[in-house]
């Protein structure tokens, strides 16, 4: 455990943006915690000041002493991810948390046009519990703790996570090669 992600960013991951842009932003998240969903608006700004040159990514630190429904909420997200869905999904959810329950979840996948029955065969049938413990293998080897815990350009952010903040270290961390 050193704060630097790992592993690094590759093709499994769920990204918003392109492998390769300069500016990288790993979350790791929890589709239970309030802090996360506070998060949300924060990353869209991020996202609206940089554009084309971040590439995000979203990994699974669900955290089931705080959030039960957690663990259960990351598998459905990777159901909706193996129906081609996982960014519809994850923004449905989290606009959905107030009301979090198995239900939701699968409602959710419903009013998006994702097949409701075959993501409550996966979940019951445990097909995405692998994806989310590589997810959580990630966390504990990286230092992320908590949730969201934020990874700017590979090294792992500490303190604020107002868009400005982010922003400052991204563009930073470009500026000097990390």
């Amino acid at each position: 455990m050193d704060d630097t992600l790992t592993p690094q960013l590759d093709s499994e991951d769920h990204i918003r943006g392109e492998l390769g842009r300069p500016l990288e932003l790993v979350m790791f998240g929890d589709f239970q915690c309030p802090f996360c969903l506070g998060a949300q608006s924060v990353l869209r700004r991020v996202h609206e000041r940089l554009g084309d040159r971040l590439v995000f990514a979203f990994r699974h630190l669900p955290i089931p002493e705080r959030h039960p429904l957690a663990p259960l909420a990351a598998e459905v997200s990777e159901s909706a991810a193996a129906q081609g869905s996982f960014w519809e999904y994850h923004d449905a959810l989290f606009a959905a948390q107030p009301k979090l329950s198995r239900e939701t979840m699968l409602a959710v996948g419903r009013d998006l046009g994702l097949d409701a029955e075959r993501m409550a065969a996966e979940i019951d049938s445990g097909a995405h519990r692998p994806r989310v413990e590589r997810d959580l293998r990630s966390a504990e080897a990286s230092g992320a703790t908590g949730t969201p815990s934020f990874f700017v350009n590979g090294a792992r952010h500490f303190g604020a996570y107002d868009a400005s903040s982010l922003v400052e270290e991204l563009e930073a961390g470009a500026a000097t090669g990390r």
